[in-house]
């Protein structure tokens, strides 16, 4: 068949088996070769091929709502829905999204977990308040159900009775091994048909059998669900379907317009192979799951390998070492060990440190206690998924001063993820918490000695670093950290001063040695905290310095320079206070570098706003 990937639900119809089975052989080879160039969640989509296939085949796009939960495995509903002649521009600058996203055309955003059974019954409910027959197609995988926003949705799904359909899709891993109680059940499930035609069975038995041996055969059916996967949706009032095989189109089709028919709330439980396709990615493979450019025959990364550290990776070792050394130190993280770099303290300290799924609330909370009994936590969460435990910091960890660290990776821009990931909040939100400390390292050196206070430190503390390596590229002497103290890294006798917060200080350095370059100079501060700020130094700073410029790649709103305007209108200093943190709107996806230089941020530009100051 021609290479033609945009179909409607008509064109789908008309379609033959083979020839769906050849669209998906396509998609595929696309999502690959598209991938392979500009990166992307390759194993997620590849694995869920034919179940959008079969959704936009027997639902209608252009009216039913199709919501993707994390929207990860969207990439053949992009190309479906039209996209094919953007689709090389994916996670580009300027290009199309790897996530859902309303202005491209999506029902609805998605970037974090779990959200799509509660999105779709706010859809049956708008629905039927107007009086419409569209019905929500919600598609999520198995790993988000170790999510407690699931189970609130489905708990009132299934008893509003709304006509829903939820595709499971069951590959037996998230992102790295599948994590709790839900992941196992699922993955013990039956074969489809023999469940089925029992149920149709037992039904027809039911309604032939005279009174006195009802409720015999009754009890024999629901003895039996305990042992079958579809217990756990049934007992919440939902129908359930399957399992069923996700890469048999005519299977998948076929459910799909079953529970379509039921006009009820149902789960199709679709099992599928991540990476289906692509052999190499084939399987419980986490390092297929999210990828940089990379040769296709090989499998081989092109990305050049960066010779410095990641700020992970430091994370990881110090935190080895600081473990070894201090046993009362343990960890969690919510689905993301080889991400934030626990699952080496995982692998060495199973009692010790732990990855709890995709629940991030219950990692904090759990953590909280853990300090009540006199534990040390770091509790490693990406920036973009802190923000789901919010509540619970400022309940469970902040009022009651609880000795627990926040190590909060993946700080600032973080590419081609886009707005749903950039990691530009977690000081706005953090800093107005009563008890809490926060702090950032510039630098290896640094992130080993802000990790050895954050273990000694009193109170609910956090640390933010990048994602990849740290851009400083001098060395300064590190001090020795104390609460509220700053260090003058670089002291001129000039009327600018380049303040600096964590990765901020590595930009500030690029934009003085560049300010050097032309003549000029100007005084360098690492603030090291955020809160508390260093008041003595800031103090002496504006005796010398008149003109202040803000490093930090954190909200503008909220962020550092927020918080040092506190300080100067606290003591009446006439500082001009100029803050290169990010405006007040959400950034977009695209490589760093590019993204930067989109906003304003790169090093060029700031020299040149900062040059406008000098006389």
């Amino acid at each position: 068949m021609s290479k033609k990937f945009a179909y409607s639900k008509e064109e789908l119809e008309k379609l033959s088996l083979k020839q769906l089975q050849d669209l998906a052989a396509l998609i595929r080879e696309k999502i690959i070769q598209v991938v392979s160039q500009n990166g992307g969640h390759l194993s997620s989509n590849l694995g869920a091929v034919e179940l959008s296939i079969a959704m936009h085949l027997v639902f209608d796009v252009s009216a039913d709502p199709f919501i993707f939960d994390v929207s990860h495995q969207s990439y053949t509903h992009k190309l479906l829905s039209g996209k094919e002649d953007v689709f090389d521009s994916l996670r580009q600058i300027n290009g199309l999204s790897g996530y859902t996203k309303p202005s491209e055309g999506d029902y609805f955003v998605a970037g974090h977990s779990s959200t799509s059974i509660s999105l779709a019954l706010g859809a049956c409910k708008a629905i039927a308040l107007k009086g419409e027959k569209r019905i929500p197609i919600a598609l999520i995988g198995d790993g988000a159900l170790s999510a407690g926003m699931v189970y609130e949705a489905l708990n009132e799904l299934g008893d509003s009775k709304f006509p829903c359909v939820i595709l499971l899709n069951d590959n037996e891993m998230s992102i790295s091994k599948p994590i709790g109680a839900i992941s196992k059940y699922l993955s013990q499930a039956m074969a489809t048909q023999f469940y089925q035609n029992f149920k149709k069975r037992v039904a027809r038995m039911l309604g032939v059998l005279p009174n006195s041996a009802t409720y015999i055969a009754k009890r024999f059916e629901e003895s039996f669900k305990l042992i079958t996967p579809g217990l756990l949706f049934e007992e919440l009032g939902l129908e359930y379907i399957g399992p069923i095989d996700g890469h048999d189109l005519a299977e998948v089709i076929l459910a799909l317009k079953q529970a379509k028919a039921m006009q009820k709330p149902c789960v199709v439980h679709a099992q599928t192979i991540k990476g289906k396709g692509y052999t190499l990615a084939e399987g419980k493979h986490a390092k297929w799951h999210g990828v940089g450019a990379f040769d296709i025959d090989s499998g081989e990364s092109i990305k050049k390998l960066d010779a410095k550290k990641s700020a992970t990776e430091i994370f990881s070792a110090t935190l080895m070492q600081l473990a070894l050394k201090y046993e009362n130190i343990v960890g969690v993280t919510a689905a993301m060990p080889s991400g934030t770099g626990l699952d080496k303290l995982i692998d060495k300290y199973p009692n010790r440190f732990w990855d709890v799924a995709i629940a991030e609330q219950h990692a904090v909370t759990s953590m909280a206690a853990m300090a009540k009994e006199g534990f040390k936590p770091f509790v490693a969460i990406y920036s973009t998924f802190l923000q789901r435990a919010y509540d619970q910091i400022i309940h469970d960890c902040a009022i009651m001063n609880l000795n627990i660290v926040f190590a909060i990776d993946r700080a600032g821009i973080v590419g081609e993820d886009g707005e749903t990931h950039q990691g530009v909040f977690d000081v706005s939100f953090l800093a107005p918490l009563p008890n809490f400390t926060l702090l950032a390292p510039r630098d290896e050196k640094m992130m080993q000695k802000v990790m050895e206070y954050s273990y000694l430190h009193q109170g609910p503390i956090a640390f933010r670093y990048p994602r990849g390596s740290f851009i400083l590229d001098k060395e300064f002497s590190p001090c020795q950290i104390k609460l509220a103290k700053a260090q003058w890294l670089i002291k001129n006798n000039s009327q600018i001063a380049l303040l600096g917060y964590g990765q901020g200080v590595g930009k500030a350095w690029q934009v003085l040695r560049s300010l050097q370059e032309l003549g000029k100079n100007a005084n360098l501060i690492d603030l090291i905290f955020a809160k508390p700020l260093d008041e003595g130094l800031l103090v002496e700073l504006a005796r010398e310095s008149c003109i202040w410029f803000v490093f930090s790649e954190n909200a503008k709103i909220g962020g550092v320079g927020a918080l040092i305007n506190d300080f100067l209108q606290k003591y009446d200093l006439s500082i001009k206070l100029i803050s290169f943190e990010y405006a007040d709107e959400f950034i977009e996806h695209g490589k760093t570098s590019e993204v930067e230089r989109s906003l304003g941020k790169d090093v060029k530009t700031l020299v040149e706003e900062v040059l406008r100051f000098y006389d």
